[in-house]
């Protein structure tokens, strides 16, 4: 009968060293029939089963010492013995795992990458080069900062509704399609092996259940706006506050640009010297370039804030991504909640009574132009990056009015800054 190898304790395990010569050394450390520690000529230790499996002479290896411990190692010992016991060989069962994980890993595919795939998968699928634009702007805008990094396989309904509860009422329609943006993608990543089971964006049956029907809450193209009579004291109470997102909102109302283009901003967009904005076609929503003039205040704005070299945006999120459409809107209702907090009656849209929004403000600004100036309103649109009619597109699209459009900016921040009274019109030099 073999002689029973002594248990050594945690103490004697530690004072274990290969003698510093020779090959490995193995060292008997009892309290498992078969279980060793090597030693290294280097002073590497590591841990041994040493057991029969099926009638086969078999090493498997335990882990590095003092990483695994004499208790683990003495009960990971156990539990590949109970294995065996079962007819289960564990360094077969290692590779299976091992290999498993390996199909995993290259099965995984993040959501920002699988939009990617999917867009070069359909490509011939999208009539022009505007509507790829578009479809991937209105993904990277809305659910690439809580969906992006994530896994597809990842993805759940929860998630899904996290990325379309907050606009599904406010931007009913763009809510919609992006629903169906998101379902598409994940159905791709589907088919390609990517995830498995229900898809989380899927209507029917599913989102409908948790969400109210587009057709119900549909409000259209009208996003509650601040009053012209309170634009001036909204504004004063937006510079007050601190942060990125204040920043970048009072640069969307000065000039009554979209939230996505505003966030989106680059630094080699801008000539501060001329200033000018650019904002390239891949950018806007009507895949056409838009050239924004800044008034001086937009200019002093921007000299205000600071460059980072390893980030190219103009009004990077706290973590150096894109800014949040929700961080803006955040913003405006804490201007909003203020003003109730102090018995006043808050920043309210003039028909619906709901609070105002970012998208709204190019309403304001748009009645400010018909109500309170004599600009024309071919100067409005172009500035609004609105598409016009046909009559008017063979009258103006051969020039963007830059100019022009200068000085209605410049009125336009006057009036927002407070500097213009009520009732005073600005009159486009050289109309009476």
């Amino acid at each position: 009968m073999p002689k029973k190898v002594k248990d050594l304790t945690a103490l004697e395990v530690a004072r274990l060293r290969h003698p510093g010569r020779g090959h490995n050394v193995t060292f008997a450390v009892g309290n498992v029939a078969g279980l060793l520690l090597q030693a290294t000529p280097s002073g590497a230790r590591t841990w041994i089963l040493r057991v029969l499996v099926g009638g086969k002479r078999r090493e498997i290896g335990l882990g590095g010492y003092p990483d695994v411990t004499l208790a683990d190692a003495v009960r990971i010992a156990r539990e590949a013995k109970d294995k065996i016991r079962q007819g289960i060989d564990p360094i077969e069962e290692r590779k299976a795992a091992r290999a498993a994980l390996a199909a995993q890993q290259a099965r995984g595919l993040t959501f920002n990458d699988a939009v990617d795939r999917y867009l070069a998968a359909k490509l011939d699928a999208f009539k022009n080069a505007k509507h790829r634009a578009q479809w991937r702007m209105t993904l990277e805008t809305y659910a690439g900062p809580e969906l992006g990094p994530m896994m597809v396989g990842d993805i759940t309904l929860q998630d899904v509704l996290r990325v379309l509860q907050p606009i599904w009422r406010t931007k009913t329609e763009t809510a919609s399609r992006l629903r169906g943006r998101i379902e598409a993608v994940l159905a791709w990543a589907t088919v390609a092996g990517h995830r498995t089971g229900d898809n989380p964006a899927r209507w029917a049956g599913n989102l409908k259940e948790m969400l109210p029907a587009a057709s119900k809450v549909k409000v259209g193209d009208n996003q509650p706006a601040v009053q012209l009579d309170d634009a001036a004291r909204w504004f004063a109470a937006l510079r007050a506050r601190e942060g990125t997102g204040s920043r970048a909102l009072q640069f969307l109302a000065l000039t009554a640009a979209r939230s996505q283009e505003v966030r989106g901003a680059a630094w080699d967009e801008f000539d501060l010297e001329k200033a000018l904005w650019i904002v390239p076609p891949a950018r806007m929503k009507m895949a056409r370039e838009h050239r924004v003039p800044l008034s001086p205040d937009a200019v002093a704005l921007l000299k205000t804030l600071p460059r980072f070299a390893e980030n190219p945006l103009v009004f990077p999120a706290a973590k150096g991504g894109v800014l949040s459409d929700m961080t803006l809107s955040a913003t405006m209702r804490r201007l909003h909640e203020a003003e109730t907090k102090e018995g006043r009656a808050g920043f309210l849209d003039r028909s619906s009574k709901r609070a105002a929004v970012p998208h709204g403000l190019r309403s304001t600004f748009r009645d400010w132009v018909s109500e309170r100036t004599a600009f024309a309103g071919e100067m409005a649109e172009a500035a609004l990056a609105h598409k016009v009619s046909n009559a008017v597109e063979a009258a103006y699209r051969r020039g963007d009015m830059i100019e022009k459009r200068r000085q209605m900016m410049v009125a336009w921040s006057d009036f927002l800054a407070g500097l213009m009274a009520k009732s005073e019109v600005v009159l486009f030099p050289g109309r009476r």
